[in-house]
C-alpha cells in the first residue's frame, strides 16, 4: 500500500479539505490507520487566543486522529494569503525542516498520510519554496483536485505539466463539484477533454455534498 497522498488543488477554493476529509472517513471506515496534515493554514480565526486551523480540524476528526496539533498543523495564519506572505506579514518564518521534521513523526505513527497543501502546487511556502518543492520532498503521489467549471481544463493542464517537470508521480485527478446546480455543458465535457490531453485518469468526480467517497479511497490503496 502506499504511504500517502499530497492533494493539491487547480485553485484555492476547489474543495481540497472536503475531498482530504472525505477520503480520510473512509480509508478509515475500511480499517485504515489514517494520519492527515495540514503544513500551513492561513485564515485562522482566534479562539481563546489561539488561532484555530478549521481545515486541519476538519481533517483530523475525518480520519479520527488525536495527534498533537503542533504537529498536523505546524503553522497557522491569521490573514488569509499564501502561507509565505501571511508569514511575512506576521514577522514569522516558516522552517521547511520542520515540516519535514512534523510528516516524519506522523508517518511513524500512522499506515497512511493525506497532506493537503493550500491553493494550487506553486502557491509559496517559504521565501524561496512553493508546494511543489513540498510534494518532491515528501515522495509523495500527488491528487489533483479541481473544479469543474469553464476554465479547468487550463487549470489541471497548468498543474499536471509542473508536476511532470519535477518528475512527481499524479496520482490522478478528481473533479469536485463544490456548488449545487445542473452541470452546464463545460462541466459535462471537460474530465474527457483533460484526460485526454493530459493522460492523466480522473479517478473520481464527487457531487455537491457527496459523503460517501469509498471508491475513490480503494483506487488510492
Amino acid at each position: 500500500m502506499k504511504k500517502g497522498i499530497f492533494i493539491t488543488g487547480t485553485d484555492t477554493g476547489v474543495g481540497k479539505t472536503y475531498v482530504g476529509a472525505g477520503l480520510a472517513a473512509a480509508l478509515r471506515a475500511q480499517g485504515i490507520d489514517v494520519g492527515v496534515m495540514k503544513p500551513a493554514e492561513t485564515g485562522c480565526n482566534t479562539q481563546r487566543g489561539e488561532l484555530v486551523p478549521r481545515d486541519a480540524q476538519m481533517l483530523m476528526k475525518a480520519a479520527g486522529a488525536n495527534d498533537p496539533l503542533d504537529l498536523v498543523a505546524p503553522y497557522r495564519f491569521r490573514d488569509p494569503l499564501a502561507p509565505a506572505v501571511a508569514a511575512q506579514r506576521e514577522g514569522k518564518n516558516i522552517s521547511f525542516k520542520k515540516i519535514l521534521t512534523a510528516f516524519r513523526m506522523l508517518s511513524e505513527r500512522h499506515r497512511f498520510m493525506i497532506v493537503e497543501g493550500a491553493g494550487g502546487v506553486l502557491v509559496p511556502l517559504t521565501g524561496r519554496r512553493s508546494y511543489l518543492d513540498l510534494a518532491a520532498s515528501l515522495s509523495l503521489p500527488v491528487l489533483i483536485v479541481a473544479r469543474p467549471g469553464l476554465g479547468t481544463i487550463n487549470h489541471t493542464l497548468l498543474t499536471i505539466t509542473a508536476l511532470r517537470a519535477r518528475k512527481i508521480t499524479v496520482a490522478g485527478i478528481v473533479i469536485n463539484h463544490c456548488k449545487e446546480g445542473r452541470p452546464g455543458l463545460a462541466e459535462r465535457t471537460n474530465p474527457a477533454v483533460i484526460e485526454r490531453i493530459s493522460r492523466v485518469p480522473i479517478i473520481g468526480i464527487v457531487r455537491h455534498r457527496q459523503k460517501d467517497l469509498d471508491n475513490l479511497a480503494r483506487s488510492l490503496q
